[in-house]
């Protein structure tokens, strides 16, 4: 599968901005979507995460309250809400598509890999 990552930009502090990432091939479904982030001279983070199903997802501790991912099959589209932003969301953001199905925090899950969007956040 492949990703593509877009939707990122500069907003300032408190605004909302919605990622999206488009993926090929027919068996999107079948995968579990990731968001991660990765900020200048630090190590990839994880975001959020949601089943292929659709039904769980798991957010980190962070983003909690602020960010909604969610997907559409119909459209091989995984999105991520973000809300309330503020600037140490400053990040290259990435989707990623884990092929078991279930998600996960951990980078290594993840076989695929979208090119990375950059989103600032201006105090």
């Amino acid at each position: 599968v492949q990703l593509q990552a877009f939707g990122g930009g500069l907003v300032q502090t408190g605004d909302s901005l919605r990622l999206s990432c488009a993926a090929s091939g027919r068996t999107f479904s079948s995968y579990a979507m990731g968001w991660f982030r990765q900020a200048p001279g630090k190590d990839r983070e994880f975001v959020a995460c949601i089943s292929s199903s659709g039904t769980n997802t798991y957010y980190a501790d962070s983003v909690k309250g602020r960010f909604t991912i969610s997907r559409d099959d119909a459209k091989n589209t995984v999105y991520l809400q973000m809300n309330s932003m503020k600037p140490e969301d400053t990040s290259v953001y990435y989707c990623a598509a884990d092929q078991s199905g279930y998600g996960s925090s951990w980078p290594v899950a993840y076989g695929y890999w979208g090119q990375g969007t950059l989103v600032t956040v201006s105090s």
